[in-house]
């Protein structure tokens, strides 16, 4: 690790809150030649509406006018993210297809960037993205800060899951036993409790015992909602 890694660690490390981290976050961006930072972090529940949470340093007009256009929803970096966890360089052919946005954030200064996704065993997603007002990226400096900004992708996403994901999704601390991770899974390829105790060796009483626990520990009403939960936090 080099003198720049090890000084942002520590300052990412020493924060006690989102605000802070995303502060520190920040200023290594800017060290590395970016004016702006974002990130956004999306849970994996509710599945009907998962849980998102949104830092940047944009400025307010841009902020506003993001939110009232809906912009995430035709972002194509965040699409991308979505879909893959290599790092993204802004350009022409990426906002191709959705040439109201690009122009709309040129506009507001924010005209170079570059993105990458993290996701993690429980199944949250983050997006970093750096940005700037002008001086495209060169093959050089892209040689010269890739491994970087790669680096603070992952910091970022380690240090903002510690800080907000527990408060945000509180099933992520659930711990379920072998056994009731066993049985959800049967349940998951459509098994009945009858057919999972036949395959485990044990009663369907005893299933249905592990089922219930497992529901309660998750706060899933019925089996369907424990299995998809279950699934979309990394036990099955």
């Amino acid at each position: 690790m080099d003198n720049w890694q090890e000084d942002q660690i520590q300052s990412l490390l020493g924060a006690k809150t989102d605000v802070a981290f995303f502060a520190e976050l920040s200023r290594a961006a800017n060290k590395i030649g970016f004016d702006y930072c974002a990130y956004g972090m999306q849970m994996p529940l509710p599945v009907s509406k998962p849980k998102l949470i949104m830092l940047n340093n944009y400025s307010e007009g841009w902020q506003q006018r993001y939110l009232k256009e809906n912009y995430l929803a035709v972002d194509p970096t965040v699409a991308h993210g979505m879909r893959s966890v290599m790092p993204l360089v802004w350009s022409e052919k990426v906002f191709a297809t959705s040439r109201p946005f690009w122009e709309d954030a040129r506009a507001h200064g924010i005209c170079v960037g570059w993105a990458q996704s993290c996701y993690d065993s429980k199944g949250v997603g983050g997006l970093l993205t750096l940005a700037r007002s002008n001086d495209d990226l060169s093959g050089k400096e892209l040689s010269d800060i890739s491994l970087k900004m790669s680096w603070l992708a992952q910091v970022a996403h380690e240090g903002l899951s510690r800080l907000v994901v527990s408060k945000m999704m509180p099933e992520v601390d659930v711990s379920l036993s072998a056994r009731e991770i066993d049985v959800l899974r049967w349940t998951a390829d459509g098994k009945t409790s009858s057919e999972v105790g036949e395959i485990l060796y044990i009663s369907e009483r005893t299933v249905n015992f592990h089922v219930n626990n497992a529901l309660i520990k998750l706060g899933a009403a019925n089996k369907t909602a424990g299995v998809i939960k279950a699934a979309a936090l990394g036990f099955l």
